[in-house]
């Protein structure tokens, strides 16, 4: 006849056992399918009696799920897992960005294209050498600007086009792309992983360079700007990014969930 499991411990008792809890959950960790509780509790050198207690507050509590007889984790944890994991991700960007700005002497982005929008995740610019004003919204400007063409020449023709029918090309300076056309026969002369090169389309006074970096199926590119009376140094500047972003990139565990 089966064992009844006690009632779940009282509020104190959960208080005190939070190393017990915490040796649980490493135990769960150590199976991809979970554990049911007797092998849990003897795993974590927990009596079974409070590993029962410890279990169902935690299932209760979200940090773990009962399936079929054992514990996973559950949504909870998963929540805690994924934040953690994004912000070192993003400190790794920034810390990257910053070096290469501080080394190369010039304003530095990232940016991903992202359930179809241009999403600048980063800057690292300083006083001396500011990043570009955005004074047109980036994500409806992508056809102006060296990042949002580096982006989209990453897609296909039919993401493209999708893009273009939300955001349609328009000349916001003498020297932009005037229409939809003539952006989609420039992106398409675009080499793969070759730099893409604006001069004064965004913004007057300013020129971009900008490269593709492979981040799974995720379209993301870094980029600098500087002066447009310095657009010869642009070229050089961003082969020396591309060459370094070949060196510690496996450091950086970008990800598509930043």
């Amino acid at each position: 006849m089966a064992t009844a499991e006690p009632a779940p411990a009282s509020p104190q008792t959960l208080i005190g056992s939070v190393q017990r809890a915490m040796r649980l959950l490493e135990a769960v960790s150590s199976h991809d399918e979970g554990a049911p509780a007797k092998q849990l509790a003897r795993e974590a050198g927990v009596a079974l009696p409070t590993a029962y207690h410890l279990l169902r507050t935690l299932a209760h509590e979200g940090y773990l799920r009962k399936e079929r007889g054992v514990f996973v984790f559950g949504n909870a944890t998963e929540r805690l897992s994924s934040s953690g994991a994004q912000q070192n991700r993003r400190s790794m960007i920034t810390d990257a960005l910053r070096h290469w700005r501080d080394t190369m002497g010039v304003p530095v982005y990232f940016a991903l294209y992202r359930e179809g929008e241009i999403e600048i995740i980063d800057v690292a610019d300083t006083p001396a050498n500011p990043a570009v004003e955005e004074w047109a919204d980036f994500r409806e400007t992508g056809h102006a600007h060296a990042i949002g063409q580096c982006l989209l020449s990453q897609l296909d023709e039919g993401a493209r086009r999708d893009h273009l029918d939300r955001y349609p090309a328009r000349s916001i300076t003498p020297y932009s792309v005037r229409d939809d056309s003539s952006l989609l026969r420039k992106l398409r002369d675009v080499g793969r992983m070759e730099p893409v090169v604006e001069r004064q389309e965004y913004a007057l006074g300013t020129a971009c360079a900008a490269f593709p970096i492979t981040i799974g199926s995720t379209a993301a590119a870094l980029a600098i700007s500087l002066p447009s009376h310095q657009a010869e140094k642009l070229l050089p500047a961003v082969r020396q990014l591309q060459h370094e972003i070949g060196q510690l990139v496996g450091t950086l565990a970008f990800s598509i969930s930043i």
